[in-house]
Parts: C-alpha cells; structure tokens; sequence
C-alpha cells in the first residue's frame, strides 16, 4: 500500500511540475522584429492552457537558421521545436501544422517596398500584365517564391532576409512584396537605402500562416490547437488580432481600400488547408470573389 502511495504521489509531482519547453529560431537581424506578434500570441495561447497542460518557457536559439533548415531541425527534434510560417506542401508533408491562420490571412495581403524615385512607376500601374513586366524580390526558400513565378511574375532571390533590402536598393529587382503589417517598420529600419513603401498597389493570394510543430510532438499540437481554438471561440483571440500594435497601426497606415487590387491564385495551397477557406472566423475580411 505505501509502494502505491508512493508510486501516485511521484506521478503527481510530475504531472504538476511538467514544463512544457518552446524553443523557435531566432530573429534574422537586429531590429528585425518581425516575429513580436507570433510570440505574443504564443504568450497568450500559453497563458490560456496553463491550467490544463501546465507551466511553459519560451526560449529561441542562439543559432541563425533559415526557414527551409528550420523544418528540417523540428523535423529531427534539434533545437527547436516550433515554426511559424505560410503553408507549403513541403511543410505540410515534413511537420505537423495546426490549420489555424494565425494572422488570418494578412500574410497574403501583399503591399510593396521600392525605392523612392519609383513612387510615380508604380503609380501608373493599371494591370496586372504591366505589374509582371517588374522584378521582385524574395527569400529563395519562401513559399511566395514559387506562388509569384507560377502567375507569371519574374522573382530574383536571396538566401538571405536582409540582403534583399541592399539589393532592392542597388536595383537587383523592382520592389519587395510584404505582408500588409511588414514592410513599415523594415523601411524605417533602413533609413539610409532611400527605400519607401508604395501606396498603390495590393496584390492578394490566399497565405494563411501555420504553427508547425514535429509529427512526433503530441502534447505541444494539443497544446496549440487548444489554445487557439479556446481564444478565438471566447473573442480573445480577435481582441489581441486587432489591438496588436503589429497589426492595428499598420491596417491603418496601408489604407487596403484605396488601391488597386490585383487578385491572384495560390497552388500550393493543400486540399486539408482548401477545407477552411470558407470558414469565416479564421480570416481577415478578403475580397468578395477568389480566382478558381
């Protein structure tokens, strides 16, 4: 009887002393602040799950690593053990990915940095076949990558995030796409390139952004899909949305409705992820027809 005692007391001290670990890659340069909103939300969905799954850290690692290796590191449990990003077959089919946009679409809500002089060219754009005549600029492992050269439009690449400010700058390509809530705070960020954000053109695909987290790591995905779906079922989830100063200040500035939409397709776009394209409490207010 005292072996049994003994044996339900260890397992209760387990069980309340359980922590559960979160470790994500780390910024790609000073200043780059990019990745605040997705931390905060962890913050939150931490906090909301607390009770049931116990107590959390968040850490990162003192390691540089590009979004392709950062699959492959959760992938093989180094390191880090959580990614957010766009979708992608490829992540889809190499980690687990909890189909809750976490940004509710933003990320395909694409707004442009170009270098100042060029304000009145982009101005004077009217069709999406003259917005394919330009160059633009992308991370070689991004999925926009392959999104934008398979609607036609030419993308010159950089392994590296912060070379692709320089390079925009020297004219290597024409603009830079971003999320609506990027590319402000990355011009201010680069004071001296002469670089600007345009105020004519938005470009929209369907890009919902995933936690990813490794096949084999059940108790975080639990964790995850708990916390979000709690948050956006109670209304935290759209209080945080709205009110965070990543997203809020930045709707405002980009002024969405004034300019000129272009809509394009995504294909990389799973037949798992096609399954909530029409639930509308994931995403963002999208414009009213999607091509096929």
């Amino acid at each position: 009887m005292r072996a049994l005692l003994a044996v339900v007391l260890i397992c209760m001290f387990v069980t309340v002393d359980a922590k559960t670990i979160i470790s994500y890659r780390p910024p790609s340069a000073d200043g780059d602040v990019r990745d605040k909103y997705f931390i905060d939300l962890l913050t939150l969905i931490m906090e909301k799950t607390r009770d049931e799954f116990g107590d959390y850290e968040l850490t990162f690692s003192r390691d540089i690593i590009v979004q392709s290796r950062a699959a492959a590191l959760i992938a093989a449990n180094d390191r880090i053990n959580i990614l957010w990003s766009m979708t992608s077959p490829k992540n889809e089919q190499m980690l687990r990915p909890i189909r809750i946009p976490l940004q509710k679409g933003l990320l395909g809500y694409r707004i442009f940095i170009i270098r100042k002089p060029d304000a009145q060219q982009f101005a004077n754009i009217e069709s999406l076949y003259q917005l394919q005549q330009l160059k633009a600029g992308q991370g070689h492992d991004w999925p926009d990558t392959d999104i934008l050269r398979r609607s036609g439009f030419p993308v010159v690449t950089s392994p590296s995030y912060q070379s692709l400010f320089k390079m925009l700058s020297e004219k290597r390509f024409d603009y830079f796409p971003r999320g609506v809530v990027e590319p402000y705070e990355e011009v201010a960020a680069h004071p001296d390139m002469n670089l600007t954000v345009d105020s004519n053109i938005l470009l929209s695909y369907r890009a919902p952004i995933y936690f990813f987290v490794s096949k084999e790591n059940e108790v975080l995905a639990s964790r995850l899909e708990t916390g979000l779906m709690s948050a956006i079922n109670d209304g935290s989830f759209d209080e945080f949305f709205y009110n965070h100063p990543q997203i809020k200040r930045f709707l405002e500035e980009a002024n969405l409705t004034a300019r000129k939409r272009f809509v394009i397709n995504n294909p990389l776009l799973t037949p798992e992820t096609q399954k909530i394209v029409n639930e509308a409490k994931y995403w963002y207010p999208y414009p009213e027809s999607w091509p096929e």
